[in-house]
């Protein structure tokens, strides 16, 4: 982990016009808006890294046809490795194919030829049985549910749980793989990624929904039960516990075979439907049952 949290500086790519005169407008004009939907396979499995790249907040206008470098950085690596230049399709994302990896946690950065903006993703590469906990955000570790309202706004700064930092970063120091899986839309993954640094914790391993374009994706528990499976049965993933706080939550764990037992709720629907009830904030489920949980195995 340590080599993705400190990668070495990068060289940057030379710069050079955009191939469409549209492109520079938007560029010079909007904010980029990047992001890159973090991958997860098990050792042995070639992986392939999407990224989407838009401009504006609000607008999120698809970067199309432009160029892209990108460029992996891991464990043994002593400088970063380029691993292509990409053209962007109709929707602004390219499609990486980076190979099969040795075990471990990688960075990735992609950076636009037209402005060089970039934007960092994340690759795990894992052995199978690795034991995992998995995390939602909103209304999890954040003490406000956005789907409630549809808004968003204050992401970077929404206010965590009461020890819900410190539960995250614990199961970190005892050697478990993280997992946030989350019903936000893919285009809010920049301001998610800024509420980690604000917290001080790791950024990845984190899913968001890659489809729809409202800010509530319709199909949140297909969203959410399809990626455990995959976890699960492709990566083969050992989910040991799960945190969640929405009826959609719920259903979704279930419906991918996570153990009542394992499924920590917090909120309204605290201990609902055979869960186990996660009371008021983090701070005495930290001491009683966060802290006495053993090691995982390396």
């Amino acid at each position: 982990m340590s080599a993705a949290l400190n990668p070495p500086a990068l060289s940057q790519p030379a710069k050079k016009s955009f191939r469409h005169f549209g492109n520079r407008i938007l560029a010079k004009f909007y904010k980029p808006w990047h992001m890159v939907h973090d991958e997860m396979v098990r050792a042995g499995q070639a992986a392939t890294v999407t990224a989407k790249f838009d401009y504006d907040a609000v607008l999120h206008k698809d970067l199309e046809g432009e160029t892209v470098h990108a460029y992996l950085f891991g464990p043994g690596m002593q400088q970063w490795q380029a691993v292509g230049s990409y053209r962007t399709d109709s929707d602004g994302k390219i499609r990486v194919p980076v190979g099969v990896r040795p075990v471990g946690e990688y960075r990735l950065r992609f950076v636009v030829e037209g402005d060089l903006s970039q934007v960092d993703g994340y690759l795990s590469v894992v052995q199978q049985g690795r034991k995992a906990v998995l995390f939602d955000i909103d209304g999890t570790l954040t003490i406000n549910d956005f789907e409630a309202y549809a808004d968003y706004v204050g992401v970077k700064t929404a206010q965590a749980y009461y020890y819900a930092p410190q539960t995250v970063q614990a199961y970190r120091d005892k050697g478990y793989q993280l997992i946030f899986l989350t019903a936000r839309p893919y285009w809010v993954t920049k301001d998610a990624r800024e509420w980690f640094v604000k917290q001080n914790l790791p950024q990845w391993h984190y899913r968001s929904n890659p489809y729809g374009d409202g800010p509530i994706p319709p199909n949140t528990v297909a969203h959410k039960a399809g990626y455990i499976q995959y976890l699960r049965e492709q990566v083969g993933l050992d989910i040991v516990r799960a945190y969640g706080n929405a009826s959609t939550d719920i259903e979704a764990y279930a419906a991918a075979g996570l153990a009542k037992q394992n499924t920590w709720i917090i909120g309204s629907n605290a201990g609902h439907s055979g869960t186990q009830a996660l009371s008021g904030d983090y701070s005495y489920h930290f001491s009683t049952v966060v802290q006495s949980t053993p090691s995982a195995c390396p």
